[in-house]
């Protein structure tokens, strides 16, 4: 079932960022030339151990804005990096939650109701894909004895992951992913904004495609950038402006597309927030939203968790 789930999940690359030029990227085996701020900028620009509270309250939901209201809850202020990654995959390895397997990590999932929907696919329990190790576009490999990080990558958001070993993260750490609702609430907050920072996006606000950023190489390839890379610091010649969301978290808005939690009924389905790197401005708007099966892996797709308040 893996297989077959894993093959679906790959073809999906044009649905999932609605640009051909973007699917090109997703798959094309090796990393074109490095980006100059890949040895240059290498540090969090926030804290990615950085929780935040939301707050109770209603707000617009969607981009026609119903009304809804939501419990207070705990979310990060920026999203999972690869460091943050390792430890837990190195822990995870340790105590059996995990196994590797012809190159990829493996993790045991408990399965979801199937109610058989016309496009519904059954997701029964058992190992699914969290991470591949061996794909040129993966951060994190295993050298035999443990996890290792390509240099320079530490700090920026973890991808390659499924939605499966984003999960697993999360309930690992006490936490889980947020719903949809949650994540947006947490982008927009009250106030009925576009973006998470505000009414406009710039090149200074967000890392998306061709917004000219120290991780674009000249040839217009776009790589993640630091956690919080968003927080009003010149880096070079590039000056940032501080870019927070209502509630003060970071990357919001391109970088990587987030995983959301929600499982609808009759879908098999997982929901992504939140534009990328790979993808255009517009495509970072709070409500924007893309899916794909829960074993998709994407340079481009990363993910945050969430806790509840109590």
């Amino acid at each position: 079932m893996i297989g077959r789930i894993q093959s679906r999940s790959r073809r999906m690359v044009s649905l999932l960022l609605g640009l051909s030029l973007v699917s090109v990227l997703a798959g094309c085996g090796a990393d074109p030339d490095t980006p100059p701020g890949l040895s240059l900028h290498t540090e969090p620009g926030v804290d990615p151990e950085t929780w935040v509270a939301i707050p109770a309250a209603s707000f617009g939901y969607g981009q026609h804005e119903h009304m809804i209201s939501l419990d207070e809850f705990l979310i990060m202020a920026t999203e999972v990096t690869n460091a943050q990654y390792l430890q837990y995959l190195q822990d995870a390895l340790d105590h059996g939650r995990i196994r590797l397997e012809d190159g990829t990590v493996l993790g045991h999932y408990a399965g979801d109701e199937f109610h058989g929907g016309r496009h519904e696919e059954r997701i029964d329990p058992g190992f699914y894909l969290h991470l591949p190790l061996e794909d040129p576009a993966s951060r994190i490999h295993y050298d035999g004895k443990g996890f290792t990080i390509t240099s320079g990558y530490e700090h920026h958001p973890v991808t390659m992951v499924s939605w499966f070993g984003a999960q697993a993260y999360c309930q690992a750490i006490g936490g889980r992913l947020p719903t949809e609702e949650e994540w947006e609430y947490a982008a927009r907050g009250t106030d009925s904004r576009p973006y998470p920072h505000g009414t406009e996006i710039a090149h200074a606000n967000a890392n998306y495609y061709h917004s000219g950023d120290p991780f674009e190489t000249e040839g217009g390839w776009s790589d993640t950038s630091p956690v919080g890379f968003y927080n009003g610091s010149r880096y070079g010649e590039f000056q940032t402006v501080d870019s927070p969301s209502f509630f003060g978290l970071y990357d919001m808005a391109g970088n990587a597309g987030e995983w959301t939690g929600n499982i609808y009924l009759e879908e098999h389905y997982r929901y992504i927030r939140g534009g990328s790197k790979a993808q255009y401005e517009s495509d970072s708007r709070v409500w924007y939203r893309n899916s794909a099966t829960p074993t998709y892996v994407s340079p481009h797709v990363g993910f945050r968790c969430v806790q509840s308040a109590q």
